[in-house]
């Protein structure tokens, strides 16, 4: 699936975000991702509320094997194949798609710094008090006996 095809495929839906994405694409609104399109088909982000819809049409969750195992990503299922043909149903799934994984981002914990209750309390040491590495400790106390 090259831009063109998903810019066309979303066109009932609305504008889309499409950028490069492992080996397809990513596709948002927003900043915020909702669909896959790789090679083994498009792939809509899911969670408990729509993971039944998807179930109900035989759709599997996205996977992809690594030399160990098979690893199984339950939150990017197939968009059923009948999708592609009607593009009004295509874009009510989209919409349940980006819904989902705008729950999804606001049930992540939101990442910033971290905010401390008092600010931290610089501690110096006087400059006699400072330890010296011990190689600078070691050559100090040979020149001192050569000299």
């Amino acid at each position: 699936m090259d831009r063109e095809f998903l810019i066309d495929l979303f066109a009932d839906f609305g504008p889309v975000t499409i950028r490069k994405m492992f080996s397809g694409h990513g596709i948002s609104v927003e900043g915020v991702n909702f669909a896959l399109a790789l090679r083994a088909g498009l792939f809509f982000r899911a969670d408990e509320v729509t993971i039944p819809d998807f179930e109900a049409e035989g759709s599997k969750p996205f996977q992809y094997s690594t030399r160990a195992k098979t690893v199984l990503v339950n939150s990017y299922w197939e968009l059923p194949a009948r999708l592609f043909d009607d593009s009004e149903e295509l874009a009510r799934w989209a919409r349940a798609a980006l819904a989902a994984a705008r729950r999804a981002k606001v049930k992540k914990r939101p990442k910033g710094k971290k905010v401390a209750n008092k600010p931290a309390k610089k501690v110096t040491k006087p400059a006699r008090a400072r330890k010296t590495s011990t190689k600078k400790a070691s050559a100090r106390k040979r020149a001192k006996r050569t000299a």
